[in-house]
């Protein structure tokens, strides 16, 4: 892989936890609104520029993205955002909170604690990815894009000439590249604090040394491949403006020389044996005209079907959770009960029909309730595991919705498995948490 450091855009130390955002994705622009409230300094006013008009401007009106011209403009001469004098590789760090809502110490992590209950902590180095090893295939994405939405935020760089927030990559977990990052964690971090309103801890860290960054640069040249975990839209829209500026200036982007910066995107690259994926679940308004004894007797032909008493306190849900891979979880009517896939009902061999989110599509959302496409039918929804299985609960105790199914989460593994076979996996299979916040640093395209 070629990477590249870059002289990133940031805030100063005091002001990083005004500007610091959650992604645009993530938020509507009534909440991002709400949460820039009163913050002239948030990143919403850049990356969500619709919050600056009236509400229900439309966020694609050509002054929207102006506005965020302007914007951008004003953060740098405020002082808000400002460009480091070198180049430079950063470590971004994210610490899961434990039961307790404390955040791991700095100088007792382990690179290596999998603590299920929180504490966990992922270390991610921010670099410039080169867009051709995006456009070759090295680069390797698992979901589909959208037109409509490639085309927003390839008009938001186009018009920034800047990546305002990273693309979140995986890559092969190497030893070397794990004790770089164990030593330059040791000094003190630039940025340290607990996002709101998720609560995850975020510490960034400046790699000064010239050495080490070269030696960073060395080793991902040895990496054959990287992941896209989440931004598939960012990463595709920087890569045609970045195909643009190519045609727009070829002879920049010829020889062995220093490459032009907007061959580069920014992305955070996570060792793939940190990742955390949680389960991405399912509820749905009704059973396609079957009681709810007839669906259950449905479900027989396919699972093995048992009810589960959740021995819970409080909002623990861990006796009802899918115990593995083609077990699920079922809410309806007041209880909870555990299918398990028969043998024969699924391959194991195909990438794709292995998915617990491609069993239970074909099996229970297609055959038995007549949902055939997740993008567009209004009669489903999908809840992010983080919100926990007992917000499945309470959307189907309200009457809201008729039942709720929960799948054991993917793994990084499968994820790689799919993408390197040049599959895409189906609609809402995978949840990434942390999400990363934007606004830590710019990538300028000049």
């Amino acid at each position: 892989m070629k990477i590249k450091p870059f002289r990133g855009i940031r805030p100063p130390k005091e002001l990083v936890e005004q500007v610091n955002s959650r992604p645009y994705d993530v938020l509507n622009s009534e909440e991002a609104r709400a949460e820039a409230a009163g913050n002239e300094k948030s990143l919403y006013h850049i990356i969500k520029p619709e919050i600056n008009f009236a509400p229900g401007t439309d966020e694609h009106d050509p002054r929207v993205y102006d506005a965020a011209v302007e914007q951008f403009k004003l953060f740098k001469e405020k002082g808000w955002l400002v460009q480091d004098k070198e180049e430079k590789y950063y470590v971004y760090a994210q610490t899961i909170l434990d039961r307790d809502g404390v955040a791991q110490s700095r100088k007792t992590a382990s690179l290596k604690d999998k603590s299920p209950l929180g504490g966990k902590t992922q270390y991610g180095l921010v670099v410039g990815a080169w867009v051709d090893d995006y456009l070759e295939g090295r680069i390797k994405k698992h979901e589909l894009t959208r037109k409509d939405k490639e085309e927003d935020r390839m008009k938001h760089v186009r018009v920034l000439n800047a990546n305002m927030e990273p693309v979140f990559l995986a890559y092969p977990h190497r030893e070397d590249l794990r004790a770089i990052i164990q030593e330059v964690t040791k000094g003190e971090p630039e940025y340290d604090f607990i996002g709101a309103p998720e609560g995850f801890r975020h510490t960034f860290w400046v790699i000064n040394d010239r050495a080490t960054i070269d030696r960073i640069t060395e080793i991902f040249a040895q990496i054959p491949a990287m992941y896209i975990a989440d931004g598939h839209h960012r990463s595709a829209a920087a890569a045609r403006v970045g195909e643009e500026k190519k045609d727009l200036s070829p002879t920049l982007s010829q020889g062995e020389g220093e490459r032009p910066e907007y061959e580069f995107f920014m992305a955070v690259c996570f060792p793939d044996d940190e990742l955390n994926i949680i389960d991405y679940n399912r509820v749905v308004k009704d059973l396609n005209g079957l009681t709810e004894e007839e669906f259950l007797e449905a479900l027989k032909k396919d699972f093995d079907l048992s009810p589960t008493l959740p021995r819970r306190e409080g909002d623990d849900f861990s006796a009802v959770k899918p115990k593995g891979l083609h077990n699920f979880s079922l809410y309806m009517g007041g209880k909870w009960y555990s299918l398990t896939a028969k043998p024969g009902r699924y391959d194991d061999s195909d990438p794709i029909g292995v998915l617990d989110v491609t069993i239970s599509s074909n099996l229970i959302l297609d055959k038995i309730l007549g949902i055939k496409d997740l993008r567009s039918d209004k009669r489903i929804d999908f809840v992010g595991g983080i919100r926990g299985l007992g917000e499945l609960q309470r959307r189907v105790d309200s009457g809201e919705m008729k039942m709720a199914l929960a799948l054991y989460p993917v793994t990084m593994q499968q994820i790689i498995d799919i993408a390197d076979s040049g599959n895409i996996m189906p609609p809402k299979t995978t949840w990434f948490e942390p999400k990363l916040r934007s606004g830590l640093v710019v990538h300028e395209l000049i």
